[in-house]
């Protein structure tokens, strides 16, 4: 059990997807929904992908031309194998990742103290719920802006055959040290999908704004 996870005496929820609780088993964010972060959000200097799984988000990453860190508490085959990044005092000036659902609120405090300018997670928008939550994260911490995909993302275990679509919200959580002023919500334009999911090279995705 996380126990990051229940700040305010609180039980985890259920869910179906459970990445990284044994290790082996993960599931690797699709390439156009990180596209989507980079084309509406501005990264100055490092960024650190601390649940780098096989590299898939760091690899869209590099394409801000900034130097991207990775690294994974589990081994696979990509970054800096064995770094926890729960207890590390590692810092960045940007962390962006997907970390696994159990360790969601923990990666949020940790991130709190351990970037420099930008942390942004990808969760799901439910994360907005939840009494625990609005007491501890949303009451002292709230973030910047929530991105809210217009497309549902569909996760896969690694090597699944991709089929069907999701039925599970997501939205981008970006805590920015130099934005003043309460949470702005925003919605990313449907295309980024289309635009983005083949290995073709990168082509630029429509946006409501680049912060």
């Amino acid at each position: 059990m996380d126990t990051t996870y229940n700040l305010n005496g609180g039980f985890k929820p259920t869910t179906k997807r459970f990445a990284d609780l044994d290790g082996p088993d993960f599931y690797p964010t699709p390439r156009w929904a990180t596209f989507a972060l980079i084309e509406s959000e501005k990264f100055a200097g490092d960024i650190w992908e601390c649940a780098c799984g096989d590299g898939a988000m760091s690899e869209v990453l590099a394409e801000t031309g900034n130097r991207v860190i990775s690294s994974d508490l589990y081994n696979r085959g990509y970054g800096e194998a064995g770094l926890d990044y729960l207890t590390t005092q590692r810092r960045a000036p940007n962390i962006i990742t997907n970390p696994p659902y159990n360790s969601a609120e923990g990666f949020v405090a940790r991130g709190l103290e351990g970037a420099g300018r930008k942390f942004a997670l990808l969760l799901r928008l439910a994360f907005l719920e939840g009494a625990n939550r609005a007491n501890t994260i949303f009451h002292r911490n709230p973030p910047s802006r929530v991105w809210v995909f217009s497309e549902r993302i569909t996760f896969y275990p690694k090597n699944a055959v991709v089929a069907g679509s999701g039925t599970t919200a997501y939205a981008w959580f970006v805590w920015d040290k130099d934005h003043a002023g309460p949470t702005e919500l925003a919605w990313f334009k449907p295309g980024f999908k289309a635009r983005f999911s083949r290995s073709s090279p990168r082509q630029r995705a429509p946006t409501g704004r680049s912060l």
